[in-house]
């Protein structure tokens, strides 16, 4: 059983910043890409952010510029840089350990953290 434990949520102000931390344990975490989605109350779950295994990145364009996802394979961690943050970035945010690509889209993997809460005040 893989578990995915988000941490690094919290409160912050319009035009700060937050980084959120994703961590496993086992071997699958180097094997897989990885995806940082969110969602806001009312609203659909939708990607934020996507790294491979191969470290290549892709951003919504909604975070583009302002968020930056990492990852370390021997920590077994993953990061999500958030800066600037405005109020439209509030929700619940969750990785998603095992995103593939298939016909240039992003489909959600098998496993997902808990989730972790970022609210974002004007």
């Amino acid at each position: 059983q893989v578990q995915l434990v988000e941490a690094g949520g919290g409160l912050a102000q319009a035009g700060g910043s937050l980084r959120l931390s994703c961590g496993t344990s086992g071997s699958l975490f180097r094997l897989r890409a990885l995806a940082w989605y969110r969602q806001a109350p009312g609203k659909q779950r939708e990607l934020v952010a996507r790294i491979g295994t191969d470290d290549r990145t892709r951003y919504s364009d909604s975070v583009k510029g302002r968020f930056t996802i990492t990852r370390d394979n021997v920590k077994k961690l993953a990061y999500l840089q958030m800066n600037n943050l405005t109020p439209e970035d509030t929700a619940d945010y969750y990785c998603d350990l095992g995103s593939r690509m298939k016909g240039g889209r992003i489909l959600p993997g098998k496993y997902w953290g808990q989730g972790t809460q970022v609210t974002v005040s004007s």
